[in-house]
């Protein structure tokens, strides 16, 4: 599909009360899988003629491209993983054995947040570009967002971060208006903007729009709910389902607050949360194919409800960088498949990630679900908490070290009740054993313009108590 390049799309103000951007997004499953079974062949025979990278891996698993005529057919091929992503990169640089496209085609970069050193970097055509932004419309619209609104931008604007300017951009398309002061452009200069523009809604980090919150009375002396902003957009780390993290940003900034996910390999955002709040919808079913890896069996298993798994993509109508059932790390529930918004697309929340995820003693135990325990504990905590894997690897048969700020103003007498308590809840909801130790509320740093390492290879130099 092609848009020709331009910052707004053409008829964006004509979707202002539509019911959703896309009508793929209202489209019954079974039109949907015909839909992605017709794209799939023909980015396999893009694939074919245009990407060594996949004319090998094909080659080697034995399977011919012609092969693969349906959804169920990708079951025969084998998964590509970050450390393929990594080692095609370092083999050609700075776009890998994968790029499927001329360089002279190409007319953008991203990379990704490179948290295992050094980035990845992404290609993007035109069509690729566009592609993107329309992606990030329909998750922005299904958030909220409407053409003509503001919107603060509080994720970071540096970096080459996908939450910066593809993010900004899919807002312009969308008909909308970015306020491009970004996380990295600090709490006091997002918060007089604030007062400045009265933007309706405000995108950024959950954890960094709860702080922002948090400094309103001081830095501009009102509190964040008199502030008028209406919606809060959050992604890109655990917190947006947390029911006690999300209900703290509603309650500070008196506002709804919906989640988003994607990533840097497939896209922008592709995953979205309507006004029911009851889950993240996939609202880009045409471009992107969902599978469902349930890592015990390593069997595919349906998007039904109550279903866990690892999210598995392939792009479809991609040009530049496509990848094909590329695992993503992202570890899922399916929260429902059917929603009175009248969006066809599963309901999911995440559970965690691959790379956080820890295994104590047999138990996997993603530090998100230890957060909102945490959380669930305020005022007792201040929902600050930092989990200590000071082992090899991931896995360890001892106790967990767990660190949680005591709630503020609590006095320190208190703390060996607080431990025994989290611990004891910990041990309850997650099944393994924690070592808790309680800190001063403050002892970690604010959220800032990087992600949260809530995971910690080492221990703190931590204040000890008097």
């Amino acid at each position: 599909m092609r848009f020709g390049m331009r910052f707004r799309r053409a008829d964006a103000f004509e979707k202002a009360d539509a019911e959703c951007w896309h009508q793929i997004e209202v489209t019954p499953m079974a039109e949907v899988l015909h839909l992605q079974s017709v794209k799939l062949r023909r980015q396999m025979v893009y694939l074919k003629y245009r990407s060594h990278f996949y004319q090998k891996k094909f080659s080697d698993a034995g399977v011919s491209f012609d092969e693969i005529r349906s959804i169920e057919d990708l079951q025969k091929l084998p998964y590509t993983v970050k450390t393929e992503i990594r080692e095609s990169l370092s083999a050609k640089p700075p776009f890998g054995l994968h790029l499927a496209a001329d360089q002279k085609d190409l007319v953008q970069m991203q990379a990704s947040s490179g948290t295992t050193g050094s980035p990845s970097y992404v290609a993007l055509t035109e069509t690729d570009a566009e592609m993107w932004h329309e992606m990030s419309a329909r998750c922005l619209f299904a958030n909220g967002v409407r053409p003509g609104d503001l919107v603060l931008h509080a994720f970071s604007l540096a970096k080459g971060f996908v939450g910066g300017i593809p993010l900004m951009q899919a807002i312009q398309y969308l008909g909308a208006i970015d306020v491009p002061i970004g996380a990295d452009g600090g709490v006091d200069r997002l918060l007089r903007a604030c007062t400045d523009t009265h933007p309706r809604c405000i995108i950024g980090a959950p954890n960094f729009v709860l702080h922002v919150a948090e400094r309103a009375p001081e830095i501009v002396g009102m509190r964040a709910c008199e502030l008028g902003v209406e919606r809060i957009i959050v992604g890109g780390e655990p917190g947006g389902s947390i029911p006690a993290v999300r209900a703290r940003i509603e309650e500070l900034w008196g506002a709804k607050c919906c989640e988003m996910m994607g990533g840097t390999d497939l896209g922008v955002t592709y995953w979205a949360e309507c006004d029911e709040q009851t889950g993240m919808h996939m609202v880009n079913m045409d471009y992107i194919i969902c599978e469902l890896l349930d890592v015990e069996t390593g069997q595919v298993t349906p998007f039904e409800e109550g279903s866990r798994g690892e999210l598995v993509y392939t792009a479809i109508e991609r040009q530049a960088s496509p990848l094909v059932r590329f695992r993503s790390g992202d570890h899922i529930e399916v929260l429902g498949t059917a929603c009175s918004c009248g969006r066809t697309g599963p309901k999911i929340r995440c559970i965690g990630r691959t790379d956080d995820m820890l295994i104590v003693r047999g138990v996997n135990v993603f530090p998100s679900a230890i957060q909102s325990i945490i959380s669930e504990m305020c005022p007792e905590t201040n929902a600050v908490v930092r989990v200590v894997a000071d082992f090899e690897g991931h896995t360890t048969q001892g106790p967990l070290n767990v660190i949680v700020e005591r709630g503020l103003d609590r006095p320190p007498h208190g703390d060996e009740t607080l431990k025994k308590k989290i611990e004891c809840r910990l041990r309850d909801a997650l099944v393994f054993r924690a070592n808790v130790r309680i800190v001063p509320a403050d002892t970690f740093e604010k959220p800032g313009a990087a992600k949260i390492a809530m995971v910690l290879r080492t221990y703190p130099k931590l204040p000890w108590p008097s």
